[in-house]
């Protein structure tokens, strides 16, 4: 039986295994592509393999630990993009495994690459003043500044995933007397999230301005649907207008995925139960949401103000009664 080649392999690995047997998110692909081309090119540059040429022997053990030291010393990226990157690679291992059993011993070494262990960071959030002066920074004015302003508050309102609204359509939304934003998000879950009366309004009114723009909630300027890079120079153009009137932001790192941060942050902070948050954001099991109540130093204040010690000091309890008396003596 004649051996697959890498490049077979790499093929039916993405459009068979991915695309058809585990029918993954197109965001998945997408990831785990970035992660060969990256690996391949570090190939190509470090040992003068073309990547068509690379074969399964050739990422042997050595060389992706060679590559993850790379993604963090050279490309800057954190503990949990290597971490991420190595999951993508483990998973081609592991059906490599199936095709080729030849390369095992190779394959085995490769499995073995074991997870960074990396700091478990409080997650950052706006505070409101710093949310509202960036929803008030587009000019809305202008066709871009409105469409702006629509997405950035239905970030705030949904505490949606990127993935989520770049490509949401406006049939998602519904308008009535409750209206509300159906979200199709990671791991194939459907949520509805109940929009705010303010929210509902600046949707219905981007609406009807782009009746004619087909179906995309948030076109870009050639009625396409925006990338990822460009909500994300969207987000930034908003920050830096913000700025003069909230310094505080300056100081800040600001992602799409802080605005959904900032969304659960202040649903926990208006008393919102936290199994509802959970619902609200999609998330697999309520363990994920306590992230933020280890977040909310003001829930901690509040509960260290339940357990401050008394001004007074307690006075001496002092039994009334002389057989009590004589056994709290002995």
């Amino acid at each position: 039986m004649t051996r697959p080649s890498f490049s077979v392999l790499m093929q039916a690995f993405f459009a068979e295994h991915l695309a058809a047997h585990k029918r993954v998110s197109p965001e998945t692909i997408c990831s785990y592509r970035d992660t060969f081309r990256l690996l391949l090119n570090f190939v190509q540059e470090k040992q003068r393999i073309m990547p068509s040429d690379v074969a399964v022997a050739d990422l042997d053990s050595p060389v992706i630990l060679s590559f993850l030291d790379h993604l963090e010393a050279t490309r800057r990226n954190s503990v949990r993009s290597r971490n991420l990157r190595l999951a993508a690679i483990r998973s081609f291992f592991r059906y490599v495994a199936l095709r080729d059993p030849e390369s095992l011993s190779v394959i085995a070494r490769v499995l073995a690459i074991p997870v960074k262990r990396a700091d478990h960071r409080v997650v950052s959030y706006l505070t409101r003043p710093e949310m509202d002066a960036i929803l008030a920074s587009p000019n809305r004015a202008e066709w871009s500044g409105r469409r702006d302003h629509a997405l950035l508050l239905t970030f705030y309102n949904t505490g949606a995933r990127l993935s989520e609204l770049k490509g949401l359509k406006r049939s998602a939304a519904v308008f009535g007397a409750t209206s509300s934003l159906h979200l199709h998000g990671k791991g194939r879950k459907d949520r509805h999230v109940p929009l705010w009366p303010n929210t509902a309004r600046i949707l219905r009114d981007w609406f009807s301005e782009n009746a004619r723009s087909g179906d995309l909630a948030f076109p870009n300027a050639r009625n396409g649907t925006l990338s990822s890079d460009g909500v994300a120079y969207i987000l930034k153009n908003a920050v830096n207008r913000a700025i003069p009137r909230c310094p505080s932001l300056s100081s800040k790192r600001i992602t799409p995925h802080v605005l959904r941060h900032t969304t659960a942050m202040h649903l926990l902070q208006s008393g919102v139960d936290i199994a509802v948050i959970a619902l609200w954001l999609g998330h697999e099991t309520i363990e994920t949401t306590h992230i933020y109540v280890e977040a909310d130093l003001v829930m901690k204040e509040k509960a260290l103000g339940k357990l401050a010690a008394p001004q007074t000091k307690p006075s001496r309890f002092k039994p009334g009664d002389r057989l009590i008396s004589f056994l709290s003596s002995l």
